[in-house]
């Protein structure tokens, strides 16, 4: 009985070799991508990447996968789309915040809020 238990741990002990070896073998097969992210960018998808047991590196090979599957970039890349209204907004405030226009300030809500009823009562 003795010999049978060391047949089982001499087969075991061969099955983590080949293990170990086939796991060097893959990972000479492998290549390096270096990526540059934004600090934020990479701990906030840490987080997001981890609640599914996945690194960043095992999410890009998903990304790189998925893109040889379907023979592009896995995801719609289209533009936003926006009605003149809000275009014409977001022009405004890009004018604004870049100084070409300029905007009333106020020392208070309660005299923003005088003036814009003020307003209400000259239509």
């Amino acid at each position: 009985m003795h010999f049978n238990n060391g047949r089982i741990c001499v087969a075991f002990a061969s099955e983590m070799v080949n293990n170990t070896v086939d796991e060097v073998i893959n990972m000479a097969k492998t290549a390096n991508i270096n990526i540059r992210v934004e600090p934020e960018v990479k701990s906030t998808v840490d987080g997001i990447f981890s609640h599914f047991g996945l690194t960043v590196a095992d999410a890009v090979n998903i990304f790189l996968h998925k893109s040889i599957i379907v023979g592009g970039l896995p995801f719609d890349m289209t533009l936003p789309k926006y009605n003149d209204e809000t275009l014409a907004a977001m022009q405004e405030a890009r004018d604004i915040a870049s100084g070409k226009i300029k905007v009333k300030s106020y020392a208070s809500v309660k005299e923003m809020v005088a003036e814009l009823d003020s307003d209400d009562s000259e239509d």
